[in-house]
């Protein structure tokens, strides 16, 4: 199975939007450098249709992995996906890819995680107090975290990385 990684910018009260339609344009243009950066260097983003729906276009340069049970029309560098996250990270292993990047949202971030398929979590937390919104997930867990990196990467905002321990 390939690694994964999750992706996420998150208030100072664990919220990653305020709902499923909200738009990631709160969060800092170092978070979004970031994003950038890091889903091209993984060549590829896996990501639930509500979170597709959010950005304007599909993301260039890299595959758009977006699980839905329905499938859309034919987009160029998107690719949809159903079913069980474990058959879609042996595709993209066939497909060529060593590792996989996992953009949310709170559902499909559940799921990896409920299934022990997340192995580091990246996450920006931003200087902002939603108060309720969208978790980063929406189970109960009790998984420890060993960290990785923390590093400011604004006057405000900062770039945490963990080892999730199962």
């Amino acid at each position: 199975m390939i690694p994964v990684t999750l992706i996420m910018a998150s208030s100072l009260d664990g919220k990653i939007a305020k709902n499923k339609d909200h738009f990631a344009n709160w969060t800092s243009k170092e978070d979004k450098q970031v994003f950038i950066q890091t889903s091209k260097d993984f060549g590829m983003i896996m990501m639930g249709y509500n979170t597709f729906k959010t950005f304007p276009s599909p993301l260039k340069n890299r595959l758009n992995v977006v699980f839905t049970e329905n499938k859309e029309l034919e987009i160029e560098g998107v690719k949809w996906v159903s079913g069980e996250p474990e058959k879609v990270l042996e595709e993209l292993k066939t497909l060529g890819f060593k590792k996989a990047l996992l953009g949310g949202g709170t559902s499909l971030n559940t799921l990896f995680l409920q299934k022990k398929l997340i192995n580091e979590i990246i996450l920006t937390v931003e200087p902002k107090i939603f108060g309720s919104g969208l978790s980063l997930f929406k189970d109960d867990f009790d998984l420890s975290l060993e960290l990785l990196e923390l590093k400011q990467i604004n006057q405000n905002s900062y770039l945490v990385r963990y080892k999730v321990i199962y």
